[in-house]
């Protein structure tokens, strides 16, 4: 019940049947460590690092496979401040993409300094910054994971934080962060050089826009009256799509590939180049024929890939359907099979760009307008 609960995002039932669970089994290490989530998910890290006395973080599998950011050391840093506190007039913030694709770019500015260029990928969890650049500014370090990236690729990120970051006249202070080799992606986003990446922790903090055909990144304070305002102003405009949250950052919601049955879909706007990004037995179920002989080779996070592109020929998220989307393979989709429930694949940049994609933490609810 307690995972049910989180997964939903519904973090006062989440503590309360966690919290049961380990009164009836003390020695359960995977309660304490999604209650230790439900409070890192409000901003408490104290009492996150508190709720996992007595799991042994480093080997924990739980930890390493769906909740890396619980780094005990990381969460203690913050002892007397507030987490994502935000300074700045107004109740809206908006920034002007750089450019839309592959992936949106925007200006940020890290610790005070000057302006630096992040990419915006709710396939990421915590804002991540390049390892070099983490370096230049003298960042603490907490140890390091093992991540997970496409293609079944790995590589190690470490664990930081940076005392503000800055988006046009918000600063947003106390953030924790993750490092990994992000500068290797520069060229394949047509700029000079990427030091960042914004993923959906931080967009989770506010009632968050990408307006792709406006070209910018619209934050909203996460208030009852922004909601509020929100809902009126795309009452009737937009289509909804209730969401989850498995893991740290994955938003799936209900999709359909082709003629087979309904699906969960992972929500990832990072994902360049194409619409959908399927796991290999749902390209067979659907009898999807990958062009071998237009193959090329890509960079993420965990280093090079063979891309191999496909058609699907009906994709559907939610009520939004679109007909004959690009499709690529880059080799195995390691996250079909890991929250307990089967994850067909991803849904990305492609699919999303016609819209301007509203994220509601509150009521999980995604608005595509």
């Amino acid at each position: 019940m307690g995972r049910i609960a989180l997964l939903s995002n519904r973090l006062d039932d989440a503590q309360k049947w966690l919290e049961k669970a380990i009164t009836l089994q003390p020695g359960d290490a995977d309660a304490k460590v999604m209650l230790a989530e439900v409070f890192y998910r409000r901003d408490d890290f104290q009492k996150a690092a508190a709720s996992l006395n007595g799991v042994e973080v480093s080997s924990n599998k739980l930890v390493a496979s769906q909740y890396p950011t619980l780094n005990i050391a990381k969460l203690e840093s913050f002892k007397g401040q507030t987490p994502y506190e935000v300074h700045g007039d107004r109740q809206t913030r908006r920034l002007k993409f750089l450019k839309t694709d592959p992936r949106p770019l925007v200006s940020v500015r890290v610790n005070g300094g000057g302006e630096v260029t992040f990419f915006i990928d709710t396939g990421g969890s915590e804002v991540a910054l390049d390892t070099e650049f983490a370096k230049e500014l003298g960042l603490p370090q907490f140890g390091e994971v093992q991540g997970t990236f496409s293609g079944g690729e790995h590589a190690d990120v470490r664990q930081s934080r940076i005392e503000s970051f800055t988006v046009g006249d918000w600063t947003i202070e106390n953030l924790p962060i993750v490092t990994l080799a992000l500068r290797q992606l520069s060229e394949g986003l047509g700029v000079k050089r990427i030091d960042g990446c914004i993923g959906t922790n931080l967009l989770y903090h506010f009632v968050a826009t990408l307006d792709f055909p406006r070209g910018e990144l619209v934050l909203r304070r996460k208030t009852a009256k922004s909601l509020e305002q929100f809902a009126a102003a795309s009452s009737g405009n937009s289509v909804v799509v209730p969401f989850r949250i498995a893991s740290d950052h994955f938003m799936v919601g209900w999709g359909r590939v082709e003629t087979i049955p309904p699906a969960l879909l992972f929500v990832d706007t990072g994902l360049a180049g194409a619409a959908v990004k399927l796991a290999e037995s749902v390209i067979k179920e659907a009898a999807i024929k990958l062009e071998g002989d237009k193959a090329s080779e890509g960079a993420e996070g965990g280093g090079k890939l063979k891309i191999v592109p496909y058609t699907v020929r009906r994709l559907s998220f939610g009520d939004i359907q679109e007909d004959n989307v690009a499709g690529l393979y880059d080799g195995p989709f390691p996250w079909e099979n890991a929250f307990g429930f089967h994850l067909a694949g991803m849904v990305g940049h492609d699919f999303f760009k016609p819209y301007a994609v509203t994220f509601d933490f509150e009521d999980m609810q995604i608005f595509l307008e």
